[in-house]
């Protein structure tokens, strides 16, 4: 079956929050990664900023594992809100950048079109086997916020781009946030109050996509559990899904991914055993050391790599070093 990889892109106040999200060398960095992410995925470099994303220590992006991965793989970008629109080719759904949710995220209306749309671009991708990733700053916390919203017990069990997950201060926020609202709440509502335009937007793609009877792999990690669990209040069935992520997910102790995927219903979890620990390059061997993790699809295109019998490390380490030479890791 021919597959297509979709990477959908958003952005909020939330990840502006200081310390909740290292996705930038600042908090209001972080607004430019999903644009800087998907620019430098599909063209090999960034184009709105001559840099490329990098955590506040100068550990890249985890779209430079993706990019060295898929590079034969179609690619589709989803514009679902972003403050700082890419410039590429995108499907745009609608959305707007979201709010700080102890305030409020999204107004409905942009909410219910971003399901609308979503569904029937998911609808008109079938039959194609659709891998979706996310690329979204906060969006750990957010999904948090969301799943609790939804009435599940998520609190703390998301994980983080940082081996010191804040939860603490996630809590805190989403506490605040939810404070408002009537639990359990419909999809519809927990994304417009507590949420972002990325998660109800991966949800409603995957659900078009498997009513037609798309396969549909969500790339990602403890944030897909907030999509899935948003494809569930939808009306979807969450055992027609697969979510496909890193080892460092999987065996992250400061959250619970199987744990969350069980909650929700997704019985099919598969997952890469990339190792960077061998690394030539101290950035990548970081991802050891629990930065980053996860993002940008960078599971699913690990694992499909490992199956087809690729140097995974090799290939990383040849992009790596590529846009080393052109300035642009760490800068």
């Amino acid at each position: 079956m021919d597959e297509l990889l979709l990477v959908v892109v958003g952005t909020t106040d939330v990840s502006t929050i200081p310390g909740v999200s290292i996705a930038g060398p600042t908090p209001e960095a972080t607004l430019y990664t999903p644009t800087l992410d998907v620019e430098y995925l599909v063209t090999g470099r960034p184009l709105t900023l001559d840099v490329i994303p990098v955590t506040p220590t100068g550990i890249p992006t985890p779209v430079l594992v993706t990019r060295a991965l898929a590079k034969g793989l179609p690619k589709l970008v989803v514009d679902a809100g972003c403050k700082y629109p890419p410039k590429i080719p995108v499907v745009h759904l609608g959305g707007i950048h979201g709010g700080d949710i102890r305030r409020g995220a999204l107004p409905r209306e942009v909410v219910e079109r971003l399901v609308e749309r979503g569904r029937t671009l998911g609808r008109g991708l079938a039959p194609l086997r659709l891998a979706i990733g996310e690329s979204i700053p906060g969006g750990t916390t957010t999904a948090m916020a969301q799943l609790v919203a939804l009435g599940y017990d998520a609190w703390g069990r998301t994980s983080s781009a940082s081996p010191n997950n804040p939860k603490g201060l996630k809590i805190a926020i989403v506490k605040e946030a939810v404070s408002r609202l009537k639990i359990p709440a419909d999809a519809v509502t927990a994304a417009a109050e507590v949420g972002d335009p990325v998660h109800i937007s991966v949800a409603a793609i995957a659900l078009g996509a498997v009513e037609e009877g798309a396969e549909v792999i969500l790339a990602g990690g403890t944030q897909m559990a907030a999509a899935a669990a948003l494809y569930k209040a939808l009306g979807g069935d969450p055992g027609r899904l697969t979510v496909a992520t890193t080892r460092w997910i999987v065996e992250d102790r400061s959250a619970d991914f199987m744990g969350l995927m069980k909650e929700v219903g997704v019985s099919r979890v598969v997952y890469s055993n990339a190792s960077f620990a061998a690394s030539r390059f101290e950035g990548l061997r970081a991802y050891e050391a629990g930065y980053v993790k996860e993002g940008v699809a960078m599971g699913y295109a690990l694992w499909r790599a490992e199956r087809r019998g690729l140097d995974v490390l090799r290939l990383v380490e040849e992009e790596y070093m590529r846009i080393t030479k052109a300035g642009g890791a760490g800068r």
